[in-house]
């Protein structure tokens, strides 16, 4: 599991780099661990392969992303893990438990990662399954992917800011 960073590493990158450091996250294919020095890499090969030059000289364009890359490389190492340069939410399945746990909780009590986790165990889950609201066959990865979200951010965490709206 990553250390945390110092700061919010997940402000430090653009939308636009966190969202192409996200698909190395996802790729099944890579084996290794996703740094930002792997990332810079990946970058500079798109860059290149494009007959463009892979530098910090322009600001505005494709180009701009291996400038962003190299300045983060240069605050914190190629190392550090591009997973804590990117925003995590829950998958739409678990936002759809978290919306029904905000929905049930009484107004001046925001439920948190951990008050989830437990009406899940405690049978929020199967209630929800036995609705037809998540999939049977959901609910391993849902129990895992809040234990992944808690084991990342803590138990204390509004469970709302992870909610993925789309």
């Amino acid at each position: 599991m990553s250390m945390p960073m110092p700061i919010d590493g997940e402000s430090r990158a653009s939308e636009a780099l966190a969202a192409f450091m996200e698909s190395l996250l996802v790729d099944p294919d890579i084996q290794e661990p996703i740094t930002l020095g792997f990332v810079r890499d990946r970058l500079r090969r798109s860059l290149v392969s494009r007959g463009l030059k892979a530098d910090r000289s322009r600001f505005g364009t494709e180009q701009s992303l291996y400038a962003e890359i190299e300045a983060l490389v240069d605050e914190f190492g190629e190392e550090a893990l591009a997973a804590d340069f990117t925003a995590v939410k829950a998958s739409e399945q678990l936002s759809s438990i978290i919306e029904a746990m905000v929905d049930e909780s009484e107004a001046d009590l925001a439920p948190t990662l951990g008050m989830v986790r437990e009406a899940m165990a405690d049978g929020l889950l199967a209630r929800l399954v036995g609705e037809g609201a998540v999939d049977d066959d959901q609910e391993a990865s849902l129990l895992a992917e809040i234990d992944a979200l808690i084991d990342r951010y803590g138990a204390d965490v509004p469970a709302e800011h992870l909610l993925r709206f789309e």
